[in-house]
């Protein structure tokens, strides 16, 4: 113990030299003497977060599962079969290698990382050969919460780490979780916020430990109709939840991304709101929840139109609130309804569908930096909205 006299001279010392005192005089902190990853471990984290969401990039979410992706066929009126699924996906994945320029990153389903294209190549190698980052999705899907009006969390934790380790090994650099919460009656329950929070940081922990970016997705769904005020609230008490957990559970936030919902009104709120209180609404929920550490934020769209989507990522690029993270996308359908429409699963479309995926990963691109510029004048795809009820992947 320090005699009072020899404390009053410690604080007087210039803080570094206090800093390297205290800290021989001090006892080892045992939180810091497991350590949970390596510098090495931490730096391959670390680079790829960077390279996922360096300048003008984001993410296309390529990770439908069977089920999902034949509801956006039934739509075009196309069968779902693995072969049309794959010649979509063969489409998207061999559009010319300037398209790294606006995707950093692909989320795989399992089906698709698994594929191969015409002449025999695996898709994740296509990828890779663009200098995009490939990335698995790891959730498998909701289960209820007993005691709760109709809530959920997530499964897949048992033989994650084994998945993780085999995913990697065949070529998967990052992956994604989602959890969902609800604005409805009692909704989210403390329950809800908690368990998904704690599920998705068990999850984080586990890709880290295994040399993947863990993708953390708590989406507050915009089924409803509570008004961007109510969003907001909710969004804030999620992520501040998300974050302790990631904290508790000794998540190296440097090596992580998150993708969240846009602070937006419930889609059957009557009461519409400009890109800019999206954007205002956003960014002071992301302030006022998630470290700086973070490198980037990639939302999701949240079944708005290809065209929000853009115009509300624009706006929350040019809020003039602090924003330490790269703000990008992280988007499936609002990526894929123009190109699925032009398609329509003829292969004399490839090049119309080709042209209809780089213009809008090239809008997404200047959304990224506040510099997209909406012409007045839309497609009848980009424009609909893209909401679906309870939506699963």
């Amino acid at each position: 113990m320090l005699s009072e006299m020899s404390r009053t001279a410690l604080w007087q010392l210039p803080p570094h030299q206090e800093l390297l005192i205290t800290e021989r005089l001090s006892p080892p902190n045992k939180h810091y003497r497991f350590q949970a990853l390596t510098a090495e471990q931490k730096k391959e984290l670390s680079d790829l977060a960077k390279r996922i969401v360096a300048d003008g990039k984001g993410i296309l979410a390529a990770d439908k599962s069977v089920g999902t992706m034949g509801n956006c066929l039934q739509r075009i009126k196309v069968e779902n079969t693995e072969e049309n699924r794959c010649q979509f996906r063969e489409i998207l994945f061999s559009v010319d290698k300037s398209i790294n320029q606006s995707i950093g990153g692909v989320i795989l389903f399992h089906e698709t990382l698994y594929q191969k294209d015409s002449q025999g190549k695996w898709f994740r190698d296509i990828l890779k050969e663009k200098g995009i980052v490939v990335g698995i999705k790891l959730d498998q899907g909701a289960a209820p919460l007993a005691g709760t009006n109709q809530e959920t969390t997530i499964q897949g934790l048992d033989g994650l780490s084994q998945c993780c380790a085999q995913y990697k090994k065949d070529g998967a650099d990052f992956g994604k979780w989602r959890a969902v919460l609800k604005i409805a009656d009692q909704c989210p329950s403390n329950l809800a916020i908690q368990e998904n929070a704690n599920a998705l940081a068990r999850y984080a922990s586990i890709c880290q430990q295994n040399g993947l970016v863990p993708i953390v997705e708590p989406e507050v769904i915009p089924d409803g109709d509570h008004d961007i005020e109510h969003c907001q609230y909710v969004s804030e008490k999620v992520l501040a939840a998300v974050y302790k957990a990631l904290n508790d559970h000794h998540v190296y936030l440097e090596g992580t991304l998150l993708k969240p919902n846009m602070v937006t009104a419930g889609h059957a709120c009557t009461k519409k709101y400009t890109p800019e209180q999206v954007a205002m609404a956003t960014v002071t929920t992301l302030h006022r929840t998630v470290p700086a550490a973070v490198p980037g934020i990639c939302f999701l769209s949240g079944g708005m139109s290809e065209e929000d989507a853009t115009l509300n990522l624009n706006a929350i690029n040019l809020c003039p609130l602090p924003k330490p993270w790269k703000l990008s996308f992280s988007y499936g359908q609002a990526l894929q309804a123009s190109a699925l429409d032009a398609w329509r699963g003829k292969a004399a479309n490839k090049k119309a569908t080709q042209e209809a995926f780089v213009k809008r990963a090239q809008a997404n691109n200047q959304e990224t930096k506040g510099q997209y510029v909406h012409s007045g004048t839309s497609s009848s795809a980009s424009s609909q909205s893209l909401f679906t009820p309870c939506y699963t992947y």
